[in-house]
């Protein structure tokens, strides 16, 4: 076995060339064994297996910087570099992250899980090399579905600019490229990469220029020339009109011609972007057949491909979707915006029956959220489904054109809260944070999936910016009510009555604080809970009344403390004259967490039933 004996990218470079298939065949069969038991991210990362062997057999990192954008893409790096006996525990609990992370190897130059951010990155780091005078290269690896992102070309246009020697490898798996044009293009890039017809350009060039009155004229119009050719045998027009040479398409399957072009480009300088055509899925065919379903998946069957049978109670992203379905078809102006996530939020079923009312704006949150409030100014009513963690990237959106104009967009925040496997830069535990202090925005969370019912209805008909936050998984099971109506905004719900404390919790802790309730209650404690469902505006008289009663107020939120619900809660209090209202906040404390299953996670932080019954307790014995 040839994978057994590659630890580092040196043992690789000591295979031959043509050893290297036979590599990309064990490291897609070692993929396939270990993310069909884990889960994970398996049709990017089965596209990119030759790239990656060539990329390490051809650069020498950690020396030279390779970046991967998002990291769906980098299972094969971590393979190459010293992870393989540990990738089984990749995603899980104290385990290997899913993405690349600096603290967890040095060959990840630059950490990732979030979309477009690869070119900057490298950028910075060959401008860095320049100012350092060294000579190692930096090479930003980035897909077609990243280069939507704005910040992708606003990098782009930069690089072109300071002429920087970075490398950009655009992953290309969508396009539609003609296998006659590929193939001659492959053979142009190959040869217009060589130190032969580079060292012959630069030389024509300097000769042309020192032909007297003729020579800039015949130099523009070898160029014309050379630029019309590419133009038109190549997609590549528009990195070279931002100031790269642009290379390909190539094979990306295509190992011999991967490592002699990347063998090329190594001694070149400037600005190149090579453009290589992957298949997603490649070498398994349910995975190849079905590209979107194998992005992400569980634990799977390799034989059938299927994985295992969902039981109990409906996603909240598929009641969201349902519920959505239905109010647009009662409403035309109903519209739904996601970002390159239509099946991920749930949207999948409305865009096949509203196409026309259907937007996909790609991995651009922050363009996704002006539209949203240009459809707004002229009357209709979007919905923009995006992660929390990825309305994140969207802030100055939020404020300036959606809650500034008061515009009735309705933000929905799937996954907010812990989202398990995918770690700190999925986890929505900011939200609340980082949007409640904006003045005219709306915002509330469902105990349940039946509440996420009612409050969508209430987003959309409210007439003034809605955030709407739910969490990742499963609801509870609850009888979904058979009319979805408007709820009174601001308005809590009394739970249970206590007279020694009350615990007001917000959306994915309300059952939590309910079980705690119990917990204590057989120890003899009468302990309230109150579910807020609204985090702005609160309900100030329900939350005085039940701490003038208790006098003591435990507040719980899947979200950071900072900022949050729970100090929301205490400005409440305070401003309203009750400083003598004893308090506890329990919530995600200042620092990233790790990845892990949810159940795991909460209990880690102490917002499970568990968790918070021995809170209460403590607090209550002080």
């Amino acid at each position: 076995m040839l994978l057994e004996t590659i630890n580092t990218p040196q043992d690789l470079k000591r295979l031959a060339p043509g050893q290297l298939p036979a590599l990309a065949e064990e490291v897609r069969a070692f993929l396939l064994e270990t993310v069909s038991t884990t889960g994970g991210h398996l049709g990017s990362n089965l596209g990119t297996v030759e790239l990656t062997i060539a990329l390490h057999y051809c650069f020498d990192s950690p020396n030279d910087k390779i970046i991967w954008d998002v990291g769906h893409q980098a299972y094969t790096h971590k393979i190459l570099t010293g992870r393989r006996d540990q990738f089984h525990t990749q995603r899980q609990y104290k385990g290997l992250s899913g993405f690349p992370k600096r603290s967890e190897s040095e060959h990840d130059a630059f950490g990732v899980g979030h979309a477009s951010t690869s070119i900057s990155a490298g950028l910075g780091m060959a401008a860095a090399a320049d100012l350092a005078g060294t000579k190692n290269h930096a090479i930003a690896v980035i897909g077609d579905g990243s280069l939507t992102g704005g910040m992708a070309f606003e990098a782009l246009n930069q690089a072109g600019h300071l002429k920087k020697n970075l490398i950009v490898i655009l992953n290309d798996n969508e396009m539609s490229i003609s296998k006659n044009v590929g193939a001659f293009s492959a053979f142009i890039s190959r040869k217009m990469t060589g130190s032969y017809y580079r060292d012959l350009k630069k030389e024509m060039q300097g000769l042309l220029k020192h032909i007297p009155a003729i020579g800039t004229d015949i130099l523009h119009f070898a160029r014309r020339a050379e630029n019309s050719l590419k133009g038109f045998l190549t997609p590549g027009a528009l990195f070279e009109a931002l100031g790269f040479d642009y290379l390909g398409p190539l094979d990306g399957h295509n190992l011999q011609q991967l490592v002699e072009v990347f063998n090329n480009i190594n001694k070149l300088d400037g600005p190149l972007l090579v453009h290589v055509m992957t298949t997603k899925g490649k070498g398994y065919k349910p995975a190849e057949d079905k590209p979107a379903k194998y992005h992400g998946v569980g634990v799977f069957d390799i034989a059938t491909g299927k994985g295992a049978p969902k039981a109990g109670a409906k996603s909240y992203t598929d009641v969201f979707g349902e519920t959505l379905v239905a109010l647009a078809e009662l409403d035309p102006k109903i519209v739904a915006i996601t970002a390159a996530m239509p099946d991920g939020t749930g949207l999948n079923t409305f865009a096949e029956r509203f196409p026309q009312r259907f937007f996909d704006v790609g991995i651009a949150e922050q363009h996704g959220m002006t539209f949203a409030a240009g459809l707004a100014a002229d009357g209709f009513r979007p919905v923009t489904a995006i992660y929390s963690s990825f309305v994140q990237r969207a802030y100055d959106q939020v404020f300036h054109d959606i809650c500034l104009q008061n515009l009735p967009v309705t933000i929905a925040m799937d996954r907010a809260g812990l989202v398990g496997d995918d770690g700190p830069t999925h986890h929505g535990v900011f939200d609340i944070s980082y949007l409640r202090h904006l003045p005219g925005l709306t915002m509330m969370a469902p105990k349940d999936e039946n509440e996420l019912r009612h409050m969508l209805k209430t987003a959309i008909y409210s007439g003034v910016p809605m955030a709407l936050r739910y969490p990742r998984g499963a609801g509870y099971g609850v009888e979904l009510d058979a009319e979805v109506k408007e709820l009174e905004i601001g308005r809590g719900e009394q739970l249970l009555d206590g007279s020694d404390l009350c615990i007001v919790a917000i959306g994915s802790t309300v059952y939590p604080a309910l079980e705690a309730a119990e917990a204590l209650g057989q120890k003899g404690f009468r302990v309230g809970v109150v579910n807020a469902r609204f985090v702005k505006p609160l309900d100030a008289e329900l939350i005085k009344s039940v701490a003038a009663t208790t006098g003591r107020i435990i507040t719980v939120e899947e979200n950071a403390l900072q900022g949050g619900f729970g100090s929301a809660v205490l400005e409440l209090l305070y401003d309203s004259g009750l400083q003598d209202v004893r308090i506890k906040r329990l919530g995600i404390p200042d620092r990233y967490i790790e990845q892990g299953s949810q159940a795991q996670l909460r209990k880690d932080v102490g917002i499970d039933a568990a968790g918070i019954a021995a809170a209460a307790e403590k607090f209550l014995n002080i």
